[in-house]
């Protein structure tokens, strides 16, 4: 998790280096009213993850833990690893969409945003149906943060940003 992790904040920081010119277009259209929103969601979003991940790395026994009376911990390595690979893919492919765009990118881009959307509510009906939630304080702030992560990955990066890009 802290390696795909920096994976992800290394592609965004590689694709706002190497792309001096076209870095603001990566915004695709979304209108300045809704930039402020977007950037809050970011935050709360970046602040959930760690929410989250502290809570499944540091509060649970993976040999206890039981989702939705079922399934073990290995979930949580699936649900991150759907997460965090598009993640890490997303910024370098809307790089290279920007400057050659196609059908076929466009396509990767949408892919990469619905699994990480679709991953996220994943992972937070996986902490709501986990079989035990203490300590308290940690579970909820992993809940809270997973639905802020939600918000971000399935309703506005996953839905809101794709509506106002220009193909």
């Amino acid at each position: 998790m802290v390696a795909g992790g920096a994976l992800v904040i290394a592609s965004y920081i590689h694709g706002f280096l190497t792309h001096p010119s076209t870095r603001s277009n990566a915004w695709g259209g979304v209108p300045a009213k809704l930039k402020p929103l977007y950037v809050t969601s970011m935050m709360l979003a970046a602040l959930g993850y760690f929410a989250f991940a502290y809570f499944i790395l540091f509060s649970l026994n993976p040999a206890e833990v039981l989702i939705a009376d079922r399934f073990g911990f290995v979930v949580f390595f699936a649900i991150f690893a759907v997460i965090l690979v598009p993640s890490a893919l997303w910024m370098p492919l809307t790089f290279a969409m920007l400057a050659r765009p196609g059908k076929g990118l466009w396509l990767a881009v949408r892919l990469t945003l619905a699994l990480v959307g679709l991953a996220s509510i994943a992972l937070l009906v996986t902490l709501l149906t986990l079989n035990t939630r203490e300590p308290a304080i940690a579970y909820r702030a992993a809940v809270g943060g997973a639905a802020a992560f939600c918000l971000q990955t399935a309703v506005l990066d996953m839905l809101v940003w794709p509506a106002f890009f220009k193909t």
